[in-house]
């Protein structure tokens, strides 16, 4: 797709940032869980947003879903900014563009009520509810067609410890359907899956995607199902999005560093993941004591001074791709990390 015919972002994050305060009176210190994010979330698009546990995936998703409030940046739903809106009416309305599924479909779940009413709650809440009994319960039954649980005459009175992990996640699926989302915020959906079942959740997605044209931000620590289930991938370590590019470009072609590490640590690499020869030591650092620089500096075996003293700016790609690494000035912008390395006579 050119420049030229693109469409406009249905959602996008410019410069979002969420700081929290923890600890006691004596010893507050300020996490810093989420530094300057930017993206784009299109129509019929996937996103997936990949990294380690801990590294602020969540937290985005979850500010995206106001449900926390951001410390700086905007976000933007058709153009316009969503948190200069206060009122409860546009929160509401926003919510119902913009649905989420939770990780867990164990607790996400309320375990006193049937399928039934976990499908028609939403319903109530946004005003999409059809008058009548008899057409209330058919939208529900349509619902649990819509994600494969047929026949739905035998979920809709379930309750979820009666139903599989998997049925439970494509009960949560339904549920977000309910309100006719032109958004969907999945936070690691299949984590928490049989190994065995989650290509039919991942399937099940992709199917929407295509059919009602959703856009996605995938949430996930597995880059492979990121590949396989994902448009674009955004790389995400200790707070800052580093790394931006097509999935496959950034499968067959990783310039950030912490992208190498994640693509080594994939098992099989013989069915088309690329891993590079490189070893990471050390730990993700402590998000309240990050300073201004890289934050992988210290596990970085290509680091040098500058990456200490700030972070990067983004060196950006003809294709739409981008890094933050010193590695990649704009004038240079090689292939790999250790070509740059070469180029650049860093060491260890």
């Amino acid at each position: 797709m050119t420049a030229t015919n693109k469409p406009e972002p249905i959602l996008e994050a410019r410069n979002l940032t969420k700081f929290f305060r923890a600890g006691g009176a004596f010893s507050r210190v300020t996490i810093k869980a989420v530094r300057e994010a930017n993206f784009e979330l299109y129509p019929g698009h996937v996103v997936a947003l990949v990294g380690e546990s801990g590294s602020g995936k969540s937290t985005i998703v979850r500010m995206l879903a106001r449900l926390f409030e951001p410390t700086d940046g905007d976000i933007l739903f058709c153009g316009q900014n969503v948190l200069a809106k206060k009122d409860r009416r546009a929160l509401l309305n926003y919510r119902s563009q913009v649905q989420m599924i939770f990780q867990d479909p164990f607790s996400s779940l309320n375990p006193a009520h049937k399928v039934r009413y976990h499908l028609e709650r939403p319903l109530h809440i946004h005003h999409k509810a059809r008058r009548g009994r008899r057409a209330l319960r058919e939208q529900v039954l349509g619902l649990l067609e819509e994600v494969a649980l047929t026949p739905p005459e035998e979920f809709i009175n379930k309750y979820p410890h009666q139903l599989s992990g998997g049925q439970r996640q494509r009960v949560a699926v339904a549920r977000a359907l309910a309100v006719e989302p032109v958004v969907i915020l999945a936070d690691e959906p299949i984590s928490m899956l049989d190994v065995s079942i989650r290509l039919g959740v991942l399937n099940l997605m992709d199917k929407l995607r295509m059919q009602q044209h959703i856009a996605f931000l995938y949430v996930t620590h597995d880059i492979a199902s990121a590949r396989y289930f994902a448009n674009e991938i955004l790389v995400m370590y200790a707070g800052h999005i580093v790394e931006k590019a097509d999935s496959e470009e950034l499968i067959q072609n990783p310039r950030h560093p912490y992208t190498e590490l994640l693509l080594s640590a994939v098992p099989d690499p013989s069915r088309g993941l690329r891993t590079a020869d490189i070893e990471i030591e050390g730990e993700i650092p402590d998000l309240s004591e990050l300073g201004d620089g890289c934050p992988f500096a210290n596990r970085c075996p290509y680091a040098m001074a500058e990456c200490r003293a700030a972070m990067p700016t983004f060196t950006s790609y003809a294709d739409g791709s981008w890094v933050r690494c010193y590695l990649y000035p704009p004038e240079e912008q090689p292939a790999t990390p250790a070509e740059s390395a070469l180029l650049t006579g860093a060491s260890d």
